[in-house]
């Protein structure tokens, strides 16, 4: 697998959206291991515990700026007078039943807000490349199990899953009328359903697990034979690292890509994870309670050949190994060992076995 080179990110001056989440906080310590300077961009965390408090993110960024997204006037004021090398936009709202709740708060976090930092990122004069981090939900799903690839058409039933793909067609209208004739590459990753050690959201499924194991409780699952492309975060922090870095490095890179678990994996449903899940922290047996009014896919796989093809990047965690290691941390953090030792230590192991 390709592996990320050091000596490319040591010094660079990174915009990283979104890093007082889950997904972010993970990738705002790794580049921070890397040697990156790190600027961070976001709403507070939204969630207690949160891993951006647990682990002390801000002390490893450079600036951490509490921005909304949504607020013209105050991204750009939060960003003049800096500048970056890159731009990793992974601020989003992110849960779909939220979304369900409020279409237009997550339109205006999805689309306008990447739309506001995109128009205050064309007064940067150095920038190398930037990728936008939309959702495998991005396609028009007809849900008959094929795996969609990158040029298939976006598309979306929920307001999540459309917020995301009309983020998609803003981002390549901004490409093509601006960052793309300036000779800066503008691109897309799409990634597959995250699971790690650190996530405390609401309605996210290990973090589910984790509180009813806590709780002794049983976890309740609405649609336990879904099937989704569950990735672990570090796989999917890893694939949108590489993929910024070849976009710096290579103009005929794609401007589109998916990331998500190897073909011929297992096919893991919601309630397999979740057995996976209780099991491991010795937590009760899940329970099904149906919510007839869901919109979301029973079925969704994406196609990752692309990745594997121009990057050399393919995920090495299958889904039982995912949920192992997942598991593994947060047993570790109950027992008193430190957020930000066993986020690195996790990803020193991943970077060793590359």
């Amino acid at each position: 697998m390709a592996a990320l080179d050091a000596s490319f990110w040591r010094g660079k001056r990174v915009l990283l959206t979104g890093h007082t989440g889950f997904k972010g906080s993970w990738a705002a310590i790794w580049l921070a291991g890397l040697g990156a300077e790190v600027t961070g961009l976001s709403l507070a965390p939204d969630q207690e515990p949160a891993l951006f408090d647990l682990a002390g993110v801000e002390a490893l960024t450079a600036a951490s700026l509490i921005v909304d997204l949504r607020d013209r006037p105050a991204v750009e004021k939060a960003l003049a007078g800096r500048s970056f090398d890159l731009v990793l936009h992974m601020a989003a709202q992110p849960i779909v039943r939220a979304a369900v709740a409020d279409p237009v708060g997550t339109f205006a976090t999805n689309v306008m807000g990447t739309v506001h930092l995109l128009q205050a990122l064309r007064a940067q004069t150095t920038l190398k490349a930037a990728l936008c981090i939309t959702s495998d939900k991005v396609y028009a799903n007809a849900e008959t199990g094929r795996a969609f690839q990158e040029g298939d058409a976006l598309g979306g039933k929920d307001a999540y899953s459309a917020s995301k793909a009309a983020s998609e067609i803003a981002v390549q209208s901004f490409a093509k009328s601006y960052f793309e004739p300036a000779g800066m590459p503008l691109a897309t990753a799409r990634g597959g359903n995250v699971i790690g050690g650190g996530d405390f959201s609401a309605d996210r499924i290990v973090a589910d697990i984790v509180r009813a194991a806590r709780a002794q409780r049983p976890v309740v699952l609405r649609h336990p034979q879904a099937t989704r492309p569950w990735q672990h975060v570090l796989d999917c922090v890893a694939g949108y690292l590489t993929y910024l870095q070849a976009l710096a490095s290579d103009p005929a890179a794609p401007r589109a890509m998916n990331f998500g678990p190897k073909p011929g994996g297992p096919v893991v449903t919601v309630g397999a994870l979740t057995t996976l899940g209780v099991e491991a922290l010795g937590a009760q047996p899940w329970r099904h309670e149906p919510d007839p009014k869901s919109l979301e896919a029973g079925t969704l796989a994406i196609d990752v050949g692309l990745a594997r093809r121009t990057l050399g990047f393919e995920s090495r965690l299958d889904a039982p190994a995912a949920v192992a290691l997942t598991m593994d941390w947060y047993r570790r953090q109950a027992n008193g060992e430190a957020a930000l030792d066993l986020c690195r230590e996790q990803i020193t192991a991943y970077e060793g076995a590359a």
